[in-house]
């Protein structure tokens, strides 16, 4: 009995306890939720609450039991221009696929008339192009396979006519899309969906002067009314098919430093190609802040002020001594700010 009861206490100390017999969940996505992570901090700059629901989006994603009958997950990334919601949808491809071309855009401004849902839907039956099913969907791209999910952008969608949008219901809640002539259908179930608007943002520029929003009373304000327009805009059968509406804040020039210097980083690469390295003193970065922030354009002030103030003054300066770099191999040019302008040097 003894020996019994000791072999029984040993059987029991030898299995695992439930927690650790768990197993993680399986699933067919390749994709690492950490790399994603850090990604998205190096790169999505100023919007830690929109970052955190995207890595909720994914960690949803990656669990791989999301309804097979819609497509992955869709939302709506809105506020001002310049904050990051289309860099946004280039990072979800790139943690998704490996590659931020990996994505599947739509231009919606380019689809402000009601005759234009034929590019979406198809040509109708007797038209022309109607039996090839020609859309301006990249089959490939919004399918992926197996291990990696389509990613889709509608960019700009309040520009699109409202036949366009309606053109996208069926996409939104069953994850197809029948064209109209051919009958041909683009399955979006194995897509993530992601939709841009600036409609909430530019009524409060025009009711507040493009003021920022800084203040935590005055943040409620404009995040209410940006959420009246939106849902205002959108008819109330396509508002009620988004997943998440994501909104997004608007930059501070903390954060346009931290975009300038993401911004050179990127400029750096491009120059190591032609062995060429580049430092900018203290001073030119600050005044580079100076002039690129803007509350109401965003990052691309900081993108514009970087090639009108570095890059084409680094152009001419590298045209004009040519002839060094094949006595000295490979240059590294540093740039001072004098006379009201970034001037380089070796």
């Amino acid at each position: 009995m003894e020996h019994n009861r000791r072999k029984l206490a040993e059987n029991q100390a030898n299995q695992p306890s439930a927690y650790q017999s768990a197993l993680p969940i399986r699933s067919r996505f390749a994709f690492d939720l950490d790399d994603a992570r850090r990604l998205l901090q190096e790169r999505l700059i100023g919007q830690s609450e929109v970052l955190e629901q995207l890595l909720d989006a994914l960690s949803y994603i990656k669990s791989d039991f999301a309804d097979a009958d819609r497509p992955l997950w869709n939302a709506l990334l809105i506020e001002p221009t310049g904050v990051g919601k289309t860099e946004a949808a280039k990072l979800l491809a790139k943690v998704l696929t490996g590659s931020d071309d990996n994505l599947c855009r739509i231009d919606m401004n380019t689809l402000s008339q009601s005759h234009y849902s034929a590019a979406i839907t198809g040509a109708p039956p007797g038209y022309v192009g109607s039996k090839e099913g020609v859309t301006l969907f990249d089959e490939r791209l919004i399918a992926g396979d197996l291990a990696r999910p389509g990613v889709v952008l509608f960019d700009e969608i309040e520009k699109a006519s409202d036949e366009v949008r309606m053109a996208l219901l069926n996409v939104l809640e069953d994850g197809y899309l029948t064209l109209a002539g051919s009958g041909k259908r683009i399955s979006f179930r194995n897509s993530i969906i992601l939709m841009t608007s600036n409609l909430g943002a530019r009524l409060w520029e025009s009711t507040h002067g493009g003021r920022v929003a800084r203040a935590l009373g005055l943040q409620r304000r404009r995040q209410k009314r940006v959420l009246n327009a939106i849902t205002q805009g959108f008819a109330p059968e396509f508002f009620n098919r988004i997943d998440r509406v994501l909104m997004f804040a608007s930059l501070s020039d903390t954060a346009a430093g931290d975009i300038l210097m993401l911004e050179l980083e990127r400029l750096n690469q491009r120059l190591q190609r032609k062995g060429i390295s580049m430092t900018l003193s203290a001073d030119v970065c600050q005044q580079l802040v100076r002039e690129g922030f803007s509350s109401r354009y965003g990052a691309r002030s900081v993108r514009r002020i970087v090639r009108d103030r570095v890059e084409m003054p680094l152009a001419c300066f590298l045209i004009g001594c040519s002839a060094l770099r094949h006595e000295r191999g490979d240059l590294v040019v540093h740039g001072v700010w004098e006379d009201n302008a970034v001037q380089f040097q070796f």
